[in-house]
């Protein structure tokens, strides 16, 4: 019976995944101060190169649950503009995805004073995908078993907002519609259209406070299917200079199951010099609980090269 239901939460994984290829998971990566991962509106803020290598190893304890890999670096060029590149690793079950993400954003200063600023951003996305249908018992269709296998091309756009500490930001990844010549297009969507939305505050009692306090709130919409979901966000800043260490919550749910939430998942980390590290631990409340012991993300980062801009909208 163990075996059996096991079978059938990974069947059901390789199938929720779909509507999600080209895109590496999206769950706590981005709350370890690494927002590029998720928009390449932020490519460039900041004043150095900055290089975040993340692991993600969801529901351990059960076999070929979903594994992702992925190095993330961006840096500014110019006064007002920035590049960025994320590569990954992902497998979930009898999928497998490799790809690599090239950004540009540029940085406009609406009000210099206020600290007022429009960012746009842009990806090119290049994604190799492969589905591995060789075992008849996981696939409705006999015509449809065997290896498949597909190389993708898509784009992401972004536009982000910032007044001083307020942020928000409108994205949609994965904006063409996915190659169906490889796959039945009974069972495979083409439409990979994801868009997030993401905005926060983070505040500061006064200037010479040691504490920041960081409300957000991440919502994501998968065209596919039509699931969408949301993220609570709670996060703890305590500063020393330039270092810090922070700790948060992270709370996930469907939009139609509020009050039952996928996970809750604390978070941690701390800025040292110009390296850094990040952690989070997400706690399951589903049905896998019984199986599971829970997922780990861990994020290693550095920081290099630091550079100088008359801009405070790289800031």
């Amino acid at each position: 019976m163990r075996n059996s239901l096991l079978t059938l939460v990974l069947f059901i994984s390789v199938f929720s995944l779909r509507g999600q290829e080209l895109t590496i998971p999206q769950l706590s990566q981005y709350l370890a101060d690494n927002p590029f991962v998720m928009s390449p509106t932020y490519a460039g803020i900041g004043d150095h190169v900055k290089i975040r290598l993340n692991g993600l190893t969801q529901w351990v304890g059960i076999k070929d649950a979903p594994d992702t890999q992925s190095l993330a670096a961006d840096m500014r060029i110019g006064e007002k503009s920035g590049i960025g590149t994320l590569l990954y690793n992902d497998s979930n079950g009898e999928t497998k995805q490799q790809g690599a993400r090239f950004s540009f954003a540029h940085h406009l200063t609406l009000d210099r004073y206020d600290d007022e600023f429009l960012s746009f951003g842009i990806s090119y996305n290049f994604n190799q995908f492969r589905i591995d249908n060789t075992n008849p018992d996981l696939v409705a269709d006999p015509s449809y078993v065997g290896d498949k296998a597909t190389t993708n091309h898509n784009f992401d756009l972004g536009v982000l907002y910032r007044y001083d500490k307020f942020y928000f930001s409108v994205n949609a990844s994965n904006i063409l519609d996915k190659d169906l010549s490889n796959f039945n297009a009974l069972y495979e969507p083409n439409r990979l259209r994801n868009y997030y939305v993401y905005t926060g505050y983070r505040y500061m009692k006064k200037r010479t406070s040691k504490m920041e306090i960081e409300p957000s709130v991440l919502f994501q919409l998968f065209e596919s299917d039509g699931r969408s979901v949301t993220d609570l966000n709670l996060k703890f800043r305590f500063y020393d200079f330039e270092d810090y260490f922070y700790a948060g919550i992270n709370y996930r749910f469907l939009n139609d199951q509020i009050g039952n939430p996928l996970y809750i998942a604390p978070i941690a980390g701390l800025k040292k010099s110009n390296f850094y590290f990040g952690y989070s631990y997400q706690v399951i409340l589903n049905e896998l609980l019984g199986y599971s012991s829970g997922t780990h993300v861990i994020t290693l980062g550095v920081d290099l090269f630091q550079g100088i801009s008359n801009c405070r909208c790289t800031y």
